[in-house]
């Protein structure tokens, strides 16, 4: 199938199932690292109940409420997400206040979690979705102010400044700085000065190095990210970029096999979550990582490609909420594969739709479901089916 679909093709498929199966294929390869990567770390302890497949069965659980939600999401028409975006933005920001609450779970030096009870719900990664719908709504609402300063951006920068605050005080910032890619690229898309968006290339990097010196925790992640198989660092700060490399290394091209990695064995920390592409590396080497890269790219390819089609169909909201679930899946792929090879601090980011973590898991589905039904309007429109608001 092209990327790309032509609009003159009226035989297209009401589905489109390449990207479906893109998706299945990354969860699917997901579940099998998570149990592999989990599997020792699982039997070990007590509060994991000494059950080799504890994880394994809450990821699958996870995902069973992922599907339920995703097929929900699709059934919705996506002018409702246009209609609610801004309602459901306010949602996510009151999400992101209760979490800094007694209300929220602080775990690792973070309050990042909001209690469900079987379960904790991160409201940093529904954040994103809803900055994407927020984003989109703004973009066509304020389309012939988009070029000016005072009405078209600093109300929105604004906000995004507002949200980015709530954010760095749980801490995360590594989900700031996927919020804020994903809010300046959608602006962009829409209309947004290049002048400005430079500014704000050159403005960011300064913002986070303000970020980094305000915090004694992040400035010692920085100092063991220069400098990790140093004896001061190889051990602590830098101990888990030095493991991930390791793992990397002892994969070489077709890796050691499938549930035989050794990193896992209670040498790297967060192995089934952060660094799950590390174990990745090791069991299948090179060429796993590069297929897995493979898949991702396809998705993100055909998400622009529905884009475009979105596009042809005058459905420009549909076309930048498909684009920026594209640049959210970029964005966090590129930044987790970083971190794994050590080019990047660590950020607490998870692999979409591959690591371990309900919140992800949940939010991931429910993106490729909405951007699973705006090319189904897009192929109902080809044959003269619209739907009415």
């Amino acid at each position: 199938m092209k990327l790309f679909s032509s609009q003159k093709n009226y035989n297209l498929p009401i589905y489109d199932y390449s990207l479906i199966w893109a998706a299945l294929l990354l969860i699917g390869i997901g579940l099998v690292m998570v149990y592999s990567a989990s599997i020792d770390l699982a039997a070990g302890k007590q509060e994991f109940q000494y059950q080799h497949y504890y994880f394994l069965l809450r990821q699958s659980a996870y995902l069973l409420i992922a599907f339920i939600c995703g097929y929900i999401s699709f059934l919705i028409p996506v002018y409702f997400w246009q209609r609610w975006a801004p309602y459901l933005f306010l949602i996510g920001v009151i999400l992101l206040v209760l979490v800094l609450t007694p209300i929220g779970i602080e775990s690792k030096g973070g309050r990042r979690w909001i209690p469900l009870g079987i379960a904790n719900f991160q409201p940093t990664e529904i954040v994103k979705l809803f900055t994407i719908m927020y984003a989109s709504d703004y973009v066509l609402r304020k389309s012939k102010q988009m070029r000016t300063i005072v009405k078209g951006f600093l109300p929105i920068l604004g906000i995004m400044i507002l949200t980015g605050s709530l954010v760095i005080l749980e801490p995360d910032l590594g989900a700031l700085i996927v919020i804020s890619s994903i809010a300046m690229g959608i602006l962009f898309l829409g209309g947004l000065t290049l002048k400005v968006i430079v500014s704000l290339a050159i403005l960011a990097p300064i913002g986070v190095w303000l970020a980094i010196k305000s915090s004694p925790y992040r400035l010692a992640r920085i100092e063991a990210f220069r400098d990790p198989w140093s004896p001061e660092h190889i051990l602590d700060g830098g101990y888990q970029i030095t493991q991930a490399q390791m793992a990397f290394g002892k994969g070489e091209f077709f890796g050691i096999g499938v549930g035989n990695s050794f990193a896992k064995l209670s040498f790297l920390p967060e192995a089934h979550t952060d660094f799950i592409m590390a174990i990745i590396g090791e069991e299948f080497g090179l060429l796993g990582v590069s297929i897995v890269l493979g898949i991702f790219a396809f998705l993100v390819l055909r998400m622009f490609g529905i884009a475009k089609e979105s596009i042809q169909n005058n459905k420009h909201f549909g076309a930048l909420m498909a684009q920026g679930v594209a640049i959210w899946f970029s964005i966090q792929c590129i930044i987790n594969m970083a971190v794994n090879l050590g080019l990047f601090p660590t950020k607490g980011l998870t692999l979409p739709l591959l690591s371990f973590g309900g919140s992800s898991i949940l939010v991931s589905v429910i993106a490729i479901a909405i951007v699973l039904r705006i090319d189904h309007e897009n192929r109902r429109n080809l044959r003269g089916q619209h739907y009415n608001k």
